[in-house]
């Protein structure tokens, strides 16, 4: 039977850039076209579809929002928590939802923090440390060595990454921990740079999770990236593609999956997410992130294994629907 479904989301033309604003600050929100796709594949399931949009739209529509559950792909507004804002007012109000807790998606959205859980579970994540000062470096130095990454502390799609993200002297160092702090408001999270190449694993479900295999990354059409990586620019140029293939070493394949799983259940995402990693020369990978909340979007991932599985874009959909509706108990 047939459900009324609402879709909380985030529209990249609805944001309003402010003067103090990167050129990536809407780079998490979805294309129009996204949420179209999504809609779609959920009324061909015979389900109704409530657009509800964002944060501020949910709470405008709280006192008359009549749905039988929530699905979940809002980035929310601003700050730290941004990402467990939707959650926790559904949670609040009862309404079921697809997707992760609040807890999930704050701990997940805060690398450092998200690295403190993979450590303690003994999952591998390259060497790190955490800075808002450009100029005391020198003393965490002593536990990693270059080239390091320099990212925000708390953004995804790749803001703040780009060329110069990649360091290989303090000096270099020191302009991109100050680029970061000033540019983004926020530490930065400095990592040892992992040269080689670089997957995804999307998970969908909940007890027994199906761990779908590794999807490759290529940019400028390199598989073997080297020090090539994801950064804004790369994204939106057509320079980055997802490869699904029969030829992946299983020994690596196997590794993947299971510290995909491992990070999965480690952070408790719920129905579906994804986990990033890189792959050194030596074929040994390091869980980069996870991410809850990963794009749905025609050119993305979850697409890309429904092309390569020969299934619909809908059944992928149905599948993430179908945890949520067994974990609440409506099927």
């Amino acid at each position: 039977m047939g459900k009324t479904i609402g879709l909380a989301y985030d529209l990249k033309t609805e944001y309003i850039f402010k003067d103090s604003d990167p050129p990536d600050a809407n780079a998490e929100f979805d294309h129009p076209l996204t949420i179209d796709l999504i809609s779609k594949a959920i009324e061909s399931l015979g389900h109704k579809i409530v657009r509800i949009g964002n944060v501020e739209n949910l709470l405008k529509k709280m006192g008359s929002l009549k749905v039988d559950i929530v699905f979940n792909i809002s980035e929310g507004l601003f700050g730290r928590n941004r990402e467990s804002q939707v959650p926790i007012i559904l949670e609040m109000m009862n309404i079921p939802f697809v997707g992760s807790d609040g807890l999930t998606l704050g701990l997940s959205l805060d690398k450092v923090m998200a690295k403190k859980i993979l450590i303690s579970d003994g999952i591998p994540t390259p060497k790190f440390f955490e800075t808002d000062d450009p100029d005391d470096n020198l003393l965490k130095l002593k536990n990693v060595k270059f080239p390091l990454i320099v990212k925000p502390r708390y953004e995804g799609s790749s803001k703040g990454l780009s060329e110069k993200s990649r360091v290989e002297n303090l000096e270099q160092l020191k302009e991109q921990v100050e680029y970061i702090v000033k540019t983004y408001k926020q530490s930065a999270l400095v990592e040892e740079f992992i040269s080689g190449s670089e997957y995804t694993v999307a998970i969908i479900g909940n007890n027994q999770p199906e761990v779908f295999p590794p999807v490759q990354i290529k940019i400028d059409g390199k598989l073997k990236l080297g020090d090539k990586f994801y950064t804004f620019a790369r994204i939106h140029s057509g320079r980055l593609e997802y490869v699904c293939q029969d030829k992946l070493d299983k020994s690596l394949k196997d590794k993947l999956m299971d510290l995909a799983l491992r990070t999965y259940k480690a952070i408790d995402c719920r129905d579906f997410g994804r986990v990033d990693f890189r792959v050194d020369e030596d074929n040994n990978p390091y869980v980069l992130e996870i991410n809850p909340l990963p794009s749905l979007s025609g050119e993305d991932v979850f697409m890309c294994l429904a092309d390569y599985l020969k299934v619909s874009y809908s059944t992928m959909i149905s599948r993430m629907l179908d945890a949520a509706f067994l974990r609440y108990g409506l099927n």
